[in-house]
């Protein structure tokens, strides 16, 4: 499953980033968005939320029962080798960190998923990469850059990049030229003004433009 996996990651380079959102809008969102083309979504675990394990993981786990077979769910924010298991037990099937932390990426490995440890120096992209990560998420992308994207590839042309944070339908094309082999995307995907006014279609003409872009890219 991990193979199927990293194959989707890397194909469709669309990650869509949901925070903070449950039950029947998350279904309607994640719904919406599929409609427009995108098949990866990364359920996040809210750190301040003091029921954190049990709300993230009925989410995980509801969204992956509805969108079996057409959507790829994995989970994010994860920080500590006990919400890789529960996010595992939900039925994650990947694991997204903003930071590198061994003993998650190799739990993620362990449980069989797929680890995407988040990193911002040299470093820590080699020591994700060591570990076992099967892509690294440059992390907050918006502050380095795409220019610190190339440079760091050159040397680091091994690892594979995930872009996140300030990724944008106008700047996303440059991400993928600058070699990233995908993005997670997070308000413009999951906009909570537009959840409210339930303009659902708004959602699916997103997910189409940013799907868009991958295929004018990648041909």
């Amino acid at each position: 499953m991990s193979e199927i996996v990293k194959n989707a990651i890397e194909k469709e380079g669309v990650i869509a980033i949901v925070r903070k959102l449950y039950g029947k809008p998350l279904m309607q969102l994640a719904e919406a968005l599929y409609a427009g083309g995108v098949t990866l979504m990364e359920v996040t675990f809210d750190q301040a939320a003091p029921d954190v394990l049990p709300k993230t993981a009925d989410a995980i786990s509801e969204l992956a029962s509805l969108m079996k077979g057409r959507m790829h769910v994995g989970a994010g924010t994860v920080l500590t080798v006990e919400q890789v298991r529960t996010a595992a037990s939900a039925g994650a099937e990947f694991i997204i960190s903003p930071n590198t932390d061994t003993s998650v990426i190799r739990e993620t490995k362990v449980l069989g998923l797929v680890s995407v440890p988040g990193a911002m120096t040299p470093s820590e992209m080699v020591t994700a990469n060591q570990t076992g990560a099967d892509f690294v998420k440059v992390f907050p992308s918006i502050d380095l850059g795409t220019r610190f994207l190339k440079n760091v590839m050159a040397p680091l042309n091994h690892i594979k990049f995930v872009v996140t944070g300030g990724v944008t339908l106008m700047n996303f094309e440059e991400w993928l030229r600058a070699g990233a082999v995908g993005a997670g995307i997070g308000s413009y995907l999951s906009d909570k003004k537009l959840i409210e006014a339930g303009d659902w279609d708004e959602f699916t003409r997103r997910a189409g433009a940013f799907c868009e872009v991958v295929k004018k890219v990648r041909g």
